[in-house]
């Protein structure tokens, strides 16, 4: 790809991502976040350990990121916090200790989370639709 193809690209991929909402960006976080913990996984399996310390790292940064972000006013966002505290202690672990049980653990937890955050963005699109046609119903009646 050419440069001008690749600044295309970028600014495709930027004007996606402006326009997503904040679950569908969260989402997008747990996503890259379990794959760097899958490529981690995949890396320590082949002692590539120059790829299993950079993916860890990684992951680590996304952990930082969802917990640097949180709304500290809800009450659900100190147990993130918490939650994200034990990622980065289990992570941290895993990287010193090249320790797949302990990755595959923290995968696992991460995937449940992630899965939970897609299912309470699936309810809260469908209660925005539900109220939006109740919205136009009324407006029409």
């Amino acid at each position: 790809m050419d440069r001008k193809g690749f600044q295309g690209y970028q600014g495709y991929k930027e004007q996606g991502i402006n326009d997503m909402t904040p679950g569908e960006l969260l989402l997008l976080l747990y996503d890259e976040l379990v794959k760097r913990l899958l490529r981690a996984g995949l890396a320590l399996d082949k002692a590539d350990y120059p790829l299993f310390e950079a993916s860890v790292d990684r992951a680590l940064d996304i952990v930082r990121y969802l917990d640097d972000t949180l709304d500290m006013q809800y009450p659900i966002s100190r147990n993130l916090n918490r939650l994200y505290d034990y990622f980065s202690f289990e992570l941290n672990r895993v990287k010193a200790g090249r320790n797949k049980t302990e990755l595959e653990r923290v995968k696992t937890m991460v995937g449940e989370l992630r899965e939970t955050f897609r299912e309470a963005n699936q309810n809260a699109l469908r209660e925005l639709a539900a109220a939006a046609a109740q919205e136009k119903a009324g407006a029409e009646g």
